[in-house]
């Protein structure tokens, strides 16, 4: 079976622990707590090259969501934009599973 990245969001915003927006996806990358990072298409250049550069530094893996943060933020139920995510436990999702392979 093959794994969907929007139902993994779902499921991984239902039952793990996430950071959402580009500052608190962004500190959570520097300090070393996130396991992935997921960065909409449309986030803004110089806040995707930041988030890219800290992630390399912590070696964080990154999922680029082919989609806008309007897309992303639907995705996971949220009535607002959803720049960056910050997953700071899976809970019972694979999204791990996604960003490795």
């Amino acid at each position: 079976m093959s794994l969907s990245l929007e139902r993994e969001l779902r499921n991984l915003v239902k039952t793990g622990k996430v950071y959402l927006g580009v500052r608190e996806s962004m500190k959570a990358v520097r300090l070393g707590k996130a396991k992935l990072l997921i960065i909409a298409e449309n986030t803004p250049p110089e806040y995707r090259e930041r988030l890219k550069y800290y992630a390399k530094l912590s070696k964080t893996p990154i999922i680029v969501f082919k989609g806008t943060s309007v897309d992303l933020g639907l995705t996971i139920g949220k009535p607002f934009r959803v720049s960056a995510i910050a997953v700071i436990d899976e809970g019972s999702s694979r999204i791990l599973e996604l960003a490795e392979g």
